[in-house]
């Protein structure tokens, strides 16, 4: 086990010498902003959040915004980045702040943790961040660089393994009067950066690590290795079957309906969804076939299901057409940015040819 002093002190020169520097969220200690970057950069790369965080704080600039925000509102801004709960979970946290906490992020680990979508990692990057508290981040890249540095033996796969390395990062974190609050935020940085520059997955530049002489994976050569996670992700396969009821005039118009409020892409929008193609096929019974367009099937990996895309377009005149359900509404194709909608069928819906 190394030295907790030794390893934050080799850790924080390192991020002030070579560790990101230049991120729109790094240099803040407001809480709303390393919140909202926290929960943006979830199983999302860096250049993707790049795009969406300057957006989402032009539209929100504080969480007293947010708060007052519709849901569809979020939803919309949040178009395309996927993983849509972190987005629902974020405007009931803004939500919980303002009714319940007067607008302030509460200043503690613990109590961070009792807002709606704050899990222990994300309460512990607010708390360090934001109000020097002594708790180590453990997010996905931190656990690879802390099972290779400590050789950690335990299956990530398993809660008491996840727990256990949880314990033996918090012990890594010098004493208090070891450091200031400022060490503490490069600190944390740094097991952020170490972990996405450095010691990736695939080929670390175990040559250029700060922390390499520390490292019993190193060590033993056994880098490659480490961190051990046994399970396998599942991916249920799935057919969907869309119907895209399609007005070409003034710029094009499309028919989209609200998804329920649980279950894949809940409360955004999309064309009626069927399980099978029975149903498809008995609404198009008697449409004419010049004005039918079946579209080659699209395939989307989400965390436990690859779903199948199976889009048909019928060109309509939307003035003409009753009965489509009372759950949908007409949007111009011109308008897509303001409605909630899943990224591939926002790329199915941008191919339509509007006369």
């Amino acid at each position: 086990m190394p030295k907790a002093l030794s390893f934050a002190t080799r850790l924080i020169d390192w991020q002030r010498r070579e560790g990101r520097h230049g991120l729109p969220w790094q240099g803040t200690r407001d809480p709303y902003r390393v919140w909202l970057s926290e929960v943006m950069l979830q199983q999302t790369q860096v250049s993707t959040v790049l795009d969406y965080f300057p957006r989402f704080l032009a539209r929100f600039p504080d969480v007293q915004g947010l708060a007052r925000a519709e849901q569809g509102e979020v939803l919309a801004l949040w178009s395309g980045l996927g993983y849509y709960s972190r987005a629902r979970n974020l405007h009931r946290c803004a939500q919980a702040v303002v009714a319940e906490h007067g607008g302030a992020f509460p200043q503690t680990w613990a109590l961070l943790q009792t807002l709606p979508g704050i899990g222990a990692s994300t309460a512990a990057a607010i708390a360090a961040f934001c109000f020097g508290e002594r708790v180590s981040i453990v997010d996905g890249n931190v656990r690879r660089v802390l099972s290779r540095l400590l050789a950690f033996e335990g299956d990530l796969a398993k809660t008491p393994a996840q727990r256990a390395l949880w314990d033996l990062a918090q012990t890594l974190v010098p004493e208090p009067g070891a450091f200031q609050a400022e060490d503490m935020q490069a600190y944390t940085q740094g097991l952020m950066d170490l972990g996405a520059t450095l010691c990736t997955r695939s080929r670390p530049a175990c040559e250029r690590c700060p922390v390499q002489a520390l490292c019993q994976a190193h060590a033993s050569d056994q880098v490659a290795r480490f961190p051990i996670k046994t399970k396998t992700l599942k991916r249920r396969s799935e057919s969907w079957w869309l119907l895209c009821h399609f007005d070409p005039s003034e710029g094009g118009w499309v028919w989209l309906e609200q998804r329920p409020q649980t279950g894949i892409w809940a409360g955004l929008y999309c064309p009626p969804v069927w399980a099978d193609e029975a149903p498809l096929r008995e609404r198009l019974s008697g449409v004419a076939l010049a004005t039918i367009n079946h579209r080659p099937a699209v395939s989307h990996a989400l965390t436990h299901r690859e779903l199948s895309l199976n889009l048909t377009v019928v060109r309509v005149s939307r003035q003409g057409l009753k009965g489509l359900g009372e759950q949908g509404q007409w949007v111009a194709l011109g308008q897509l940015d303001g409605v909630g909608l899943p990224k591939p069928i926002r790329t199915c819906l941008d191919a339509l040819q509007p006369d």
